[in-house]
């Protein structure tokens, strides 16, 4: 078996556009094949189209509980951004590897498929899993076929390692994220009659008034906590609505995304916009039955909170010689496999969401190595002395 070092790996995992949009077949298969040759067992779960897949990999015994490594294999898009290198076409430059993706998040997975490659000459005395998903960038979709899959299985990991740019900081907690699409229903009428209909735009206005106060009270409400934003957030995203200035408008759309720390419930937040949104349209329908607000989700992920004092953190700080520990202002997969599956999970992975989703996006040489290094341990930890 030729193996590759981290950098190489990296290079390669670059060169594929696994944008969103894009199939990550490829890639994906790059990594089976590269896996087993390491000695996993390897499986694919693939979308309903069969144009993305996770992949899954086992290291050592599958009856009893082990550690998994996760990561996603999409990026964001490049489109309009001014690089000044190739995006897929990764350029080292002194410390720095550049690309999309380097930091978020294919460092990590090039760090773990260059640790696994001493697995064959040790003997572990429990598992490792390599999880590779796909589309987490629009919204954790692709894990969640993953996780179903999980469901099935008789023994399930017990601990799980998100490897997003944490610059190797343990992270043991972050917000969820809720995006819900506010449709506002008027009544269309010609613009120089106004009172004969009633204008949608307008309607968006005011519960787009009523989020702002929402989150107001939420700031001043929220005790002192971690957070870099110590506070859920509410933000309007998109709007659009309206034919023509002539018309009084019939529809009016937003998108409202919700980031919410791990103790607030988003679904309380819908509730009381939604409470919300029948005040604002009670008057209008006696008069127009047809006035209304709709408010529905369509994309939504949970917090993830495990314990600062859990055996699990204090076990990757050991590994990464650092007693600290933070919370991440940006979201992951990890709230998916703490709800859904019960695994206590953490983030820690080489690079900087500093530079993710930018042109010019890079990795500093000495985090992939830190990684590397950090995974070596682990998988030290796991095996026979």
């Amino acid at each position: 078996m030729k193996t590759l070092d981290t950098e190489s790996l990296l290079q390669r995992l670059i060169a594929y556009p696994t944008v969103s949009q894009n199939s990550n077949l490829e890639l994906i298969d790059f990594c089976a094949n590269y896996l087993e040759d390491c000695g996993a067992t390897t499986q694919l779960v693939h979308d309903a189209e069969r144009r993305k897949a996770n992949l899954h990999a086992r290291f050592g015994p599958e009856d009893i509980a082990g550690v998994a490594l996760s990561g996603h294999s999409d990026v964001v898009p490049v489109t309009g951004q001014n690089w000044s290198v190739d995006p897929f076409n990764a350029r080292i430059d002194d410390d720095r590897i550049y690309g999309r993706g380097s930091a978020d998040m294919k460092g990590f997975l090039a760090a773990v498929m260059a640790a696994v490659a001493t697995i064959p000459d040790r003997q572990l005395q429990q598992p490792l899993h390599v999880m590779f998903s796909y589309d987490e960038e629009i919204g954790c979709i692709g894990v969640r076929r993953l996780i179903d899959e999980m469901k099935t299985w008789p023994v399930l990991p017990s601990r799980c390692v998100i490897g997003e740019p944490t610059s190797m900081q343990t992270a043991i907690a972050h917000k969820g994220k809720t995006v819900a699409r506010c449709e506002c229903h008027g009544v269309a009428a010609h613009s120089a009659l106004p009172h004969l209909g009633v204008n949608a735009i307008y309607l968006a206005l005011d519960l787009i008034d009523e989020i702002r106060a929402l989150q107001g009270k939420l700031i001043h409400s929220t005790p002192a906590n971690p957070y870099s934003v110590p506070y859920t957030t509410l933000q309007v995203g998109t709007i659009e609505g309206g034919l023509s200035v002539n018309i009084v408008p019939q529809h009016c759309r937003f998108d409202l995304e919700i980031r919410n720390l791990p103790e607030d419930d988003p679904g309380a937040l819908l509730e009381h916009l939604n409470a919300a949104s029948a005040e604002l349209t009670e008057h209008h329908q006696q008069h127009f039955a047809e006035v209304g607000i709709d408010i529905t989700v369509i994309n939504q992920y949970p917090a993830l909170d495990t314990a600062a004092d859990h055996g699990l953190v204090n076990w990757i700080k050991s590994l990464c010689d650092n007693d600290q520990h933070t919370h991440l202002a940006f979201g992951t997969e990890g709230g998916l496999f703490q709800r859904d599956l019960g695994i206590a999970t953490v983030v820690c992975g080489p690079g900087s969401m500093d530079q993710g989703h930018k042109p010019d996006e890079f990795i500093d040489r000495r985090q992939l190595a830190d990684c590397k290094h950090f995974l070596g341990r682990l998988i030290d930890d796991i095996s026979v002395n």
